[in-house]
């Protein structure tokens, strides 16, 4: 399989997570090139973008319906990385704690489960905006 590219703006609306879960879903079954289980690698997939993109919907952007967030998918030999873009105040990544969050709260498990399931997560503050980059090797 070639190098795979996939540049997506998504309406500012939850309405559109699963449609790019499947979108990550979908690529993940296709990886011939991963070492692993790829129904895990997918499933995977669908729960990162899915998370990252609801964070951007409804904490970068406050749910405004007038923005948009991007989701860039590259995929090459060795590695696929998402890149969610948002316009949003940003965080301190590093502030998180990387222990499991309270079971006690609904919220605040995204990010843990992001980086529980990809081998790098970071995130980057720009004047632009910023970017949630998460990658999987797949070799």
């Amino acid at each position: 399989m070639s190098d795979i590219e996939v540049d997506i703006l998504v309406p500012n609306q939850t309405r559109y997570l699963s449609l790019i879960g499947s979108i990550g879903e979908a690529i993940g079954r296709e990886l011939d090139r991963y070492q692993g289980d790829r129904e895990a690698l997918a499933y995977h997939l669908n729960l990162v973008l899915t998370e990252a993109l609801a964070n951007a919907i409804r904490h970068a952007h406050c749910a405004d319906v007038h923005k948009t967030v991007r989701v860039e998918i590259h995929v090459d030999p060795d590695c696929l990385c998402i890149k969610v873009h948002d316009q949003g105040q940003g965080f301190d990544l590093k502030a998180l704690p990387e222990m499991p969050p309270d079971p006690c709260f609904e919220h605040g498990r995204g990010l843990f489960l992001i980086r529980c399931l990809m081998d790098e997560v970071e995130y980057q503050r720009g004047v632009d905006g910023n970017v949630l980059v998460m990658k999987k090797r797949l070799g």
